[in-house]
């Protein structure tokens, strides 16, 4: 069976007034969905890739054959990274971490807010299209970092938790160049529920 795209749980206006709905319609509806389609297309020559999580897929492309090796990277970590994201954003969330996850966070930094800055500093400082992570690594330990163009974290051993999508298509309509703007208002749509799941 091909993938599937899984739905928003939350309204394609829930997010306003930090990222605006036309954003969401675009960057879901025809961003996330084309990259799902284009990796579907691809794994159609070789269909028992799709009895494999995408997750798993994208863990190890060795196991990928070479014909399709390079665009299942770029389309499934299309996929795979914007299923995370929309998980990592709910309305009415923001605030701080919760549970082990903000025990691990202070234990780290010394703050949230000192992890904040770190996390903002390494989002801005990606230079042109990715992402940035808050990861674990095999030993539980957590840590800050960015990939580039479609790039998952599984490809560097981390399990990822929480992320920022730093494309431009992500936050262009509503505020254009000012990045930084937008990572700082993304704050308020964090889920960190859901970030807490993923640790524990």
């Amino acid at each position: 069976m091909p993938y599937e795209l899984p739905p928003l749980r939350y309204a394609v206006d829930a997010l306003e007034p930090f990222i605006d709905a036309q954003t969401v319609e675009i960057h879901y509806g025809k961003h996330h969905t084309t990259y799902l389609k284009n990796l579907n297309a691809a794994i159609e020559k070789h269909p028992e890739l799709f009895a494999m999580p995408l997750k798993e897929v994208l863990t190890d492309l060795t196991k990928v054959p070479e014909d399709i090796r390079l665009t299942v990277k770029n389309m499934g970590g299309g996929v795979y990274n914007h299923n995370v994201y929309w998980t990592c954003l709910a309305p009415g969330q923001g605030g701080e971490p919760i549970g082990k996850l903000a025990q691990a966070i202070n234990k780290k930094w010394g703050s949230f807010e000192a992890f904040k800055a770190e996390f903002e500093k390494a989002a801005l400082g990606r230079f042109g299209s990715g992402w940035c992570w808050l990861s674990k690594n095999k030993n539980g330990e957590l840590v800050i970092h960015s990939t580039a163009n479609q790039d998952a974290p599984m490809q560097e051993g981390l399990e990822p938790l929480l992320v920022i999508d730093v494309w431009e298509h992500a936050y262009y309509l509503k505020y254009q160049n000012r990045r930084g703007e937008y990572i700082t208002n993304w704050w308020n749509l964090v889920n960190w529920q859901e970030a807490e799941n993923r640790f524990s």
